[in-house]
């Protein structure tokens, strides 16, 4: 089962104690996919889903609210023949003229007999916002599974919708954004605490938590690919360092000899021969009087200095002896 039918789930179990909590969200269902059909003095408001659980809850809500009975059809869906259409049908001008005044829902139909959009009287209170992106979620919501990526939408089929929607929202200070795709209009989130905020405004606590979860194990293999990475890279800095240092003692030693060198750098040339594994904190508890970080990198870039230099002064000896034979 999927994250987002789990959502679901747990959505259409949740049932408001107010009525005006239960009116915004039988509003915000209506308004995602309520159909108005008029054929002569008959009225019949029909919502259609492939979700049992948004007809079940759109059911209970009608009958909790308005205490009217719906016809409900099940049929199998031709196109996938997998899933079924649940259809929940109210008949006649009187109970459907009430439930769309109650709602607050235009008494008119656009073309298709799509029912308009919800008047914002019916979301004055916080908890209605909460209950209006709770349906509107039941009907055109989905989100992708957050093991994977981030991404909770809305999928609704007008722009004033859409922005009506956007803005209740951000009024819990999520971030909404809205995108058009084909002939609708999509409100999206993709930041994942504020889909964390979103499952807390619409009360999926239980998904809430498990999101959560989530979110724990993902920053925690996160933090151990970072550390990993960092320190696989200070070893290689380190491993390429130690190579560099000990070409420039080899090249001291077999060219100017140590004896040249200073007592200090004598000993740390030969201890990094002996140990090019070493860290700089180890070379330095090594030494006779013992020195910290810093003052072990100090003697190792002097070394590289005095092979720099001679390697350089070599090149110059090199090309004067030539000049001078020509």
């Amino acid at each position: 089962m999927s994250f987002s039918k789990n959502v679901k789930e747990e959505l259409a179990l949740r049932l408001g104690d107010a009525r005006h909590c239960r009116l915004a969200e039988l509003a915000a269902i209506l308004s995602c996919g309520g159909r108005i059909i008029r054929s002569g003095d008959v009225d019949i408001l029909k919502l259609q889903t492939e979700n049992i659980d948004v007809a079940r809850k759109y059911f209970t809500l009608i009958k909790k609210t308005f205490n009217i009975s719906s016809e409900i059809s099940v049929r199998k869906n031709y196109r996938t023949r997998e899933t079924f259409i649940y259809t929940i049908i109210i008949r006649g001008p009187v109970m459907t003229g009430k439930i769309l005044q109650a709602l607050k829902l235009p008494d008119m139909i656009n073309e298709g007999g799509q029912t308009g959009m919800a008047d914002n009287l019916v979301v004055l209170n916080t908890c209605c916002k909460r209950a209006f992106i709770r349906g509107a979620y039941l009907y055109s919501g989905s989100m992708s599974n957050p093991k994977k990526s981030y991404h909770l939408e809305f999928v609704l089929d007008n722009r004033d919708k859409a922005e009506q929607l956007k803005d209740m929202i951000r009024s819990f200070s999520i971030d909404a954004k809205i995108v058009r795709r084909k002939k609708n209009y999509v409100v999206y989130i993709k930041e994942s605490s504020h889909i964390v905020d979103l499952l807390n405004v619409m009360e999926a606590h239980v998904a809430l938590m498990d999101l959560e979860n989530v979110r724990i194990l993902k920053e925690m293999r996160n933090q151990v690919n970072r550390r990993v990475n960092c320190e696989a890279a200070n070893i290689s800095k380190t491993v390429e360092a130690s190579a560099r240092q000990i070409e420039d003692i080899i090249y001291i030693r077999d060219n100017i000899g140590f004896g040249e060198l200073p007592e200090g750098l004598e000993e740390i040339a030969l201890l990094r021969i002996q140990h090019p594994e070493a860290s700089l904190k180890e070379l330095g508890a090594m030494l006779s009087v013992p020195i910290g970080k810093s003052g072990v990198n100090h003697r190792l870039r002097k070394l590289s200095m005095i092979a720099e230099y001679y390697r350089e002064h070599k090149e110059d000896d090199s090309y004067d002896n030539k000049g001078h034979s020509n």
